[in-house]
């Protein structure tokens, strides 16, 4: 479980194909303070730490399914991209962001951007099958980022990124034709699936 909340902005320093992709990321994080086993977010998929090191700098290893691969943009990793992290919630945590679970529903396509003020305009467009779970003033999860949606229209959805969390996530580097890992609002979810049910 986590809240969307990024607390730091890893490095991809290697990838490897085992059956499983296999990858080491580089941290901020103090890894005295992981376990093996432990969550994290990697732009908002939840992976498991298997290995640890502090050489040349602080990295975990995750394992990564062919089934996560396919179904998330870490079919476009590559060694040096920057990634969202965020480690697990404890109990007692501050909720500042939404419940999120890091089970990636698809991805979608950023197709518009836009200067306004400090802050920037960016237009997602989500896949056909999750754009009805996507509502004006509700919350998404786009690279492990907890969002604000503003407007929504067709498929078609628009965040407003402040200066803050441009710095402090990689919203600051996001270009069109960028493919990004959206989770929808769980409550969104349950609420279709009980009109679906009545």
């Amino acid at each position: 479980m986590f809240t969307g909340i990024i607390t730091d902005q890893g490095e991809v320093l290697a990838l490897e194909q085992r059956g499983d992709l296999r990858a080491r990321i580089g941290t901020h994080y103090d890894i005295a303070g992981i376990d093996i086993g432990a969550s994290i977010a990697c732009d908002g998929v939840c992976l498991t730490v298997i290995a640890l090191g502090p050489e040349p700098r602080n990295w975990f290893d995750v394992e990564i399914s062919a089934e996560t691969v396919g179904a998330t943009n870490l079919d476009s990793w590559t060694v040096g991209r920057i990634v969202n992290l965020e480690r697990a919630l404890k109990v007692g945590d501050e909720l500042g962001g939404h419940i999120v679970s890091g089970h990636v529903d698809g991805v979608a396509e950023v197709v518009g951007m836009q200067e306004e003020g400090d802050s920037t305009r960016v237009t997602f467009r989500a896949p056909d099958e999750l754009a009805r779970f996507i509502a004006p003033k509700g919350s998404v999860a786009l690279n492990g980022t907890s969002l604000t949606v503003n407007e929504v229209n067709g498929r078609d959805f628009g965040i407003n990124f402040i200066p803050h969390t441009k710095s402090a996530t990689t919203w600051g580097k996001v270009a069109v034709g960028d493919r990004i890992n959206l989770e929808i609002d769980t409550m969104a979810r349950y609420v279709a699936r009980l009109r679906e049910y009545g």
